[in-house]
């Protein structure tokens, strides 16, 4: 197992509590609208943790008003953020060589140039500060320089890194993107995984393990071996991680072959630091402190799934006191760690390990038996989520039921065709004949739509749901696509197309690039969820820049949204 977890730390625990005792404090004095939790937890102090909590406990009852708590924070605390200081990656070039060498059009390649410019505005180092007084920070120290999605999320993200590292290679900036992954390794070596993001109230839980894809990336970017070398035994400790008992769960088929499967579980059981003020509330329509801490475990899992919140993890789609994610073997979760073995493999291999190459390539062959065994649905041709029955020893063998598939429709379903891109002279994943199954129920889905792939066929309010469509599921499905054979490659090209034009659309009339964006029509950013919407950003720069690698874009083209909606048959 990893090391324990964040309130083992004293000083951490410590600077926690009072940044939430802060934050408690401040949705008194301001009220709920418009109040963003994260804020006060990603406040560096200034001064003695015992001055602050001592003022804190000074200022005026019942709520101190919006000058006195301004009075307060610009007393004891510096700005969010201010522990990260801005810098211009030694590697960026305005116009790197050899940049996007199939992109003709003069506005589509202006606009592209105007996105690889972002980097420099989201590129930080950790001040100096932060490894010096780390009971001052809820910041983590890293070694190298990094990139941040944006707005209110001032540091590193686990999962988003992917897609940066994608958009990097794309812009020639081989050494950060090197960074970006020495940095995750350095905090998986610390903690004993991939932290959800780089402060302290992450180091709980994951998020969707994308660590080796990253390394696999920059290794085919730039061929080079000794890099791999330096971090191939970190990427063995982080399959452990995802192998350990708490994230394993065995069942067995029909035939009465048991599979090993992985879900989502953080080590947390109480309200998340950054949202805790939201988490506390919706805990108050539980009555036991079991079920408070039962809840606050599962808000803690589905925060590790990346998709936080989503009618996917909902026994209730309309009741977030009805998630259940430890319960469900998610398509995708497994999807990324079939990948991380097959990467594992490819890389033993490169630096001479063959038998620890052949072993993952075993493992690989299992989880692959597995996920065709347990998560395949030959009606639906799509992989469906599992849900375990809800009075579930988890630590036992399940028996494999029909009906507990999940039969809900999510972009989910799709992404194990991302697999068919990586199959490295071995068996594709899905056979062209099985992928083009796949393709077709994805047309008849109900969730491709005019500006892209949508998250859910339901309307939730949740930030996970229709009629969002985020970068990653587009880019994880359209890539499996492009190698799915040649009418899949279509399909891919128009998917990627239009989350082109959404997102210059959007870029031309605000200005951003944003973290989300409706699919219903072009140009539109998305909404829903626990926090306003947020621009900037990281993996939306990086899918577009990627897209326009893959798929290039003629001087004909038109890059302006246009009328025409997705094929739904």
């Amino acid at each position: 197992m990893a090391p324990a977890a964040a309130d083992d730390d004293e000083g951490a625990s410590a600077l926690l509590g009072l940044l939430q005792r802060v934050q408690s404090e401040a949705l008194r004095a301001l009220g709920p609208h418009d109040f963003d939790p994260k804020f006060y937890v990603d406040l560096p102090l200034a001064t003695d943790e015992r001055a602050a909590d001592d003022a804190l406990a000074a200022l005026p009852r019942p709520a101190p008003s919006r000058a006195e708590l301004d009075d307060f924070l610009s007393r004891y605390f510096g700005d969010p953020g201010s522990d990260l200081v801005p810098a211009v990656p030694p590697d960026f070039e305005a116009e790197p060589r050899g940049f996007l060498p199939r992109v003709h059009s003069p506005e589509a390649r202006a606009w592209a140039l105007e996105v690889h410019a972002l980097w420099k505005r989201l590129a930080r180092r950790v001040a100096p500060d932060v490894a010096a007084r780390p009971d001052r920070h809820t910041l983590l120290p890293l070694p190298g320089g990094v990139v941040v999605p944006g707005s209110r999320f001032r540091e590193v993200y686990y999962w988003d890194s992917y897609w940066v590292v994608r958009g990097l290679l794309v812009s020639k900036m081989y050494d950060t993107a090197k960074a970006i992954v020495l940095n995750l390794v350095y905090m998986l070596e610390k903690y004993g995984f991939v932290p959800n993001g780089a402060r302290s109230y992450y180091i709980n839980r994951s998020q969707p393990p994308l660590l080796s894809s990253m390394v696999l990336e920059v290794y085919r970017a730039t061929r080079d071996v000794e890099f791999v070398r330096k971090v191939f035994p970190s990427l063995l400790k982080e399959h452990n991680f995802w192998m350990s008992e708490i994230h394993n769960v065995a069942i067995a088929d029909n035939h009465g072959q048991v599979h090993n499967l992985s879900r989502y579980q953080a080590r947390w059981n109480k309200p998340r630091p950054e949202s805790a003020t939201i988490d506390e509330e919706l805990a108050s329509k539980v009555n036991s402190m079991a079920a408070k801490e039962k809840l606050y475990s599962e808000i803690a899992s589905t925060a590790e799934s990346g998709w936080d919140f989503s009618s996917r993890w909902m026994r209730n789609s309309s009741d977030m006191t009805t998630l259940a994610t430890t319960y469900i073997i998610p398509v995708d979760l497994n999807t990324f760690i079939f990948k991380m073995e097959l990467d594992i493999a490819a890389l033993a291999k490169l630096v001479g390990d063959n038998a620890t190459s052949e072993n993952f390539l075993k493992a690989s062959r299992a989880r692959h038996i597995a996920i065709d065994s347990i998560l395949w649905n030959s009606e639906m041709e799509q992989w469906l989520d599992y849900w375990l029955p809800a009075d579930a020893d988890c630590q036992g063998v399940h028996e494999w039921k029909s009906n507990s598939q999940n039969r809900n429709i999510f972009a989910s379903n799709f992404i194990p065709l991302w697999l068919n891109a990586y199959h490295s002279g071995l068996v594709r994943f899905a056979d062209e004949a099985k992928s083009k199954r796949v393709m077709a129920s994805l047309k008849a889905s109900g969730l491709l739509h005019a500006a892209g792939i949508a998250t859910s066929l339901t309307n939730t309010g949740q930030q996970w749901d229709f009629p969002n469509g985020w970068a990653p599921l587009q880019h994880l499905i359209a890539e499996g696509l492009l190698h799915s054979g040649s009418e899949a490659k279509i399909l891919a090209e128009d998917i990627a197309t239009r989350w082109v034009r959404t997102n210059y659309a959007a870029y031309k009339s605000t200005g951003a690039m944003h973290e989300k964006y409706s699919v219903t029509a072009c140009g539109e950013s998305g909404g829903g969820g626990e926090y306003k919407p947020q621009t900037g950003f990281g993996w939306s720069n990086g899918v577009v820049l990627s897209f326009l690698e893959e798929f290039g874009w003629s001087e004909d083209k038109e890059i302006a949204c246009s009328g025409k909606v997705l094929t739904k048959g």
